[in-house]
Parts: structure tokens; C-alpha cells; sequence
């Protein structure tokens, strides 16, 4: 009888070794009748522009520094810029360029005549489709291998709303938005 009672009991010792440990969690995915665990979604503070000439969106953690500035082309074009540095390679810049009119003066043209010939040259380069004036310009491969991301804007208020939509957002680590209003 022992020689029968000891591999018996050799046997079921070793099936309970043998055995997975009972883990509370490894026994949800064991049980048929479980329902699956559903994946959590991870929410990133986003700011997101929409634009005519595309969308710029970047995870708000992700910015470094947020800049406006205003300066001269060549004394022929002023600029009001804002830019967005990420830790990324991609560099955004945002702008609105005007002709410089120079001022009028003792000797020199009215303003009426500035404006005049201004309004002419915008006329003509619409009527060509070369209106430099209302795209954003690159020229390959220089500006366009530059990891830099640009978008026209329309005027010197669009920059300061935006500038104060990503502030907002870069201060504050939260989600925000920027839209121009419709023209």
C-alpha cells in the first residue's frame, strides 16, 4: 500500500508546485465571461492653428519659447513675426509683412500719392498672381530644407491674437486654439 500511496502523493505534490501561482489580475484574463480592460486615453494639452494655407498643431509641453517682433526687409517690407521653438526640429513662424511707406514730408510725396501707387502695385501683382504681398515665399532649397514651418497671416491683429492664444496655452500648460475671424 505505501509503494502505491507515495507516487500518488509525489504526484500531486508536484502538480501543485507545477501550478501558476493564483494572481488576481492574471485571473480577469483567465475568466471567459470578463469583460476586456479598456486602454485609458492619454490626453495631451494640444495648441492647434487653423489657417487658410494650413494647420499647425503642436503638444504644449513640447514648446520652449514663444516670441513677436517687428522688423525691417531692406527698408522695403516691415514684418511682425511670431515664432514658436519646440524641442523638435520644426520651427514655426508666423507673419504678416507690409509694404514700408515712408513717411511724407517737406518735399516728398503725400500720403494720398504713397497710397495711390501702393494700391496700384498690389493691383497689378493680383492681376499677374505674382502677389508676393499675400503668400508665403521660399526658395529652394534654402527655405524649404530649413526645417521651418511659416504662415501668412493678414494682419498686425491676427499676430497679437495668436501670440495671446499660444501664450495662454504655454503658460498655463493647457489646451488652446487659434482661428482667424472670417474676412
Amino acid at each position: 500500500m505505501k509503494r502505491i500511496l507515495l507516487p500518488i502523493v509525489f504526484a500531486f505534490s508536484t502538480s501543485l508546485l507545477a501550478a501558476p501561482a493564483t494572481d488576481p489580475a492574471a485571473q480577469t484574463f483567465n475568466q471567459p465571461n470578463a469583460a476586456p480592460a479598456t486602454p485609458v486615453p492619454t490626453i495631451i494639452p494640444m495648441w492647434r492653428c487653423t489657417l487658410p494655407g494650413g494647420t499647425y498643431e503642436v503638444a504644449v509641453r513640447s514648446i520652449i519659447a514663444v516670441s513677436t517682433h517687428e522688423y525691417l526687409v531692406d527698408g522695403v517690407a516691415r514684418v511682425i513675426e511670431l515664432n514658436i521653438d519646440t524641442a523638435g526640429a520644426l520651427f514655426a513662424r508666423f507673419y504678416f509683412i507690409e509694404p514700408n511707406t515712408p513717411t511724407s514730408g517737406p518735399g516728398g510725396l503725400g500720403a494720398g500719392t504713397i497710397d495711390k501707387a501702393q494700391q496700384l502695385l498690389t493691383q497689378a501683382a493680383q492681376a499677374t498672381g505674382q502677389d508676393a504681398w499675400q503668400k508665403v515665399v521660399k526658395n529652394y532649397p534654402t527655405t524649404t530644407h530649413a526645417h521651418t514651418v511659416e504662415y501668412r497671416l493678414t494682419s498686425k491683429d491676427q499676430v497679437q491674437a495668436m501670440f495671446q492664444s499660444v501664450e495662454t496655452a504655454f503658460r498655463q500648460g493647457k489646451s488652446g486654439n487659434y482661428a482667424p475671424p472670417a474676412e
